[in-house]
């Protein structure tokens, strides 16, 4: 009989010792859980989505909603950084036309005065118009960022939208993998400026070769999925430090740019239901990879 209770004690201790380790493993593997969302959001990174495998039904449910919500805190936090940067593009601008507008007329109208022609004075006020002229041409493209045309939505088939946009740039070399059925509901003109601004920057960054692809994400549950596109790259890669001002107005890494092209695009892309990111790990074969994606 005594055998069959040690037996009994020896199995039962070594099933607690299997739970109790089993249960710190759990833990440890919670706390990292806790600490990858932390460093993501520490550094604006809310398009987190941990796996849910190996979690019990409430902590499933739980990473879950957490996954959800970084996406939502994403579009949230780029909607007011467009919305922010709109009041203040609207403000400048407003301000510096108000200030320029009049040295430009004053400065014309002294132009065209016969007693300055061939004057000392002729080449400083000419001097005066054609740099306030300038500014006021440089500030009215910005203005693209606050008088968008509201987007007119219609059924857009991607494969033929993208073979058009491949034909204006002849020279670089274009890996379409798109179904030829896919269909985006989308402004077709606003959609063309967005893939175009995305190509110029390609260019820019010496890229080569693009690539455009069918993306989705499946949630873990595999209730639904986000559909989308990736564009792709192979030009100069993007330094993780520029990697997350891309996005805001006016900044720019090139001297001779506007700094307007991302940030208009993924405002285009807002007003009809979608989302504009750069993708973590781009795919392979490429250096960059963008990520379009309907909310």
């Amino acid at each position: 009989m005594i055998p069959y209770i040690i037996i009994i004690c020896v199995i039962a201790a070594i099933v607690a010792i299997a739970a109790i380790v089993y249960w710190y493993r759990h833990q440890c593997l919670l706390r990292e859980r806790a600490e990858i969302m932390r460093d993501a959001i520490r550094h604006r990174d809310f398009t987190f989505r941990l796996p849910t495998r190996g979690l019990f039904f409430g902590e499933r449910a739980l990473q879950n909603v957490l996954n959800d919500m970084g996406q939502e805190i994403q579009k949230l936090v780029a909607h007011s950084e467009v919305e922010s940067w709109q009041r203040l593009t609207r403000v400048l601008t407003h301000e510096i036309m108000n200030a320029t507008t009049p040295i430009q007329s004053i400065s014309q109208a002294y132009l065209k005065n016969p007693n300055i022609k061939d004057s000392p004075y002729e080449e400083g006020i000419r001097a005066i118009h054609d740099t306030s002229s300038g500014l006021a041409a440089f500030v009215e493209s910005y203005r693209k960022l606050t008088q968008l045309q509201e987007p007119v939505i219609a059924d857009v088939n991607m494969l033929e939208f993208c073979k058009r946009i491949a034909s204006l740039y002849p020279d670089l070399q274009w890996n379409i993998d798109i179904p030829a059925d896919f269909i985006l509901s989308a402004d077709e003109s606003l959609l063309r400026q967005v893939f175009i601004n995305l190509t110029k920057n390609a260019i820019e960054a010496t890229a080569k070769t693009i690539g455009i692809s069918k993306s989705s994400s499946l949630t873990e549950e595999g209730l639904g999925e986000r559909l989308g596109l990736s564009f792709s790259n192979d030009g100069h890669v993007i330094p993780l430090d520029v990697a997350q001002e891309i996005f805001i107005p006016f900044f720019t890494t090139k001297q001779s740019g506007s700094g307007i092209g991302l940030s208009l695009s993924r405002q285009i892309l807002m007003m009809q239901g979608m989302t504009l990111s750069l993708a973590e790990n781009p795919l392979r074969g490429y250096n960059v990879t963008f990520l379009i994606q309907k909310n």
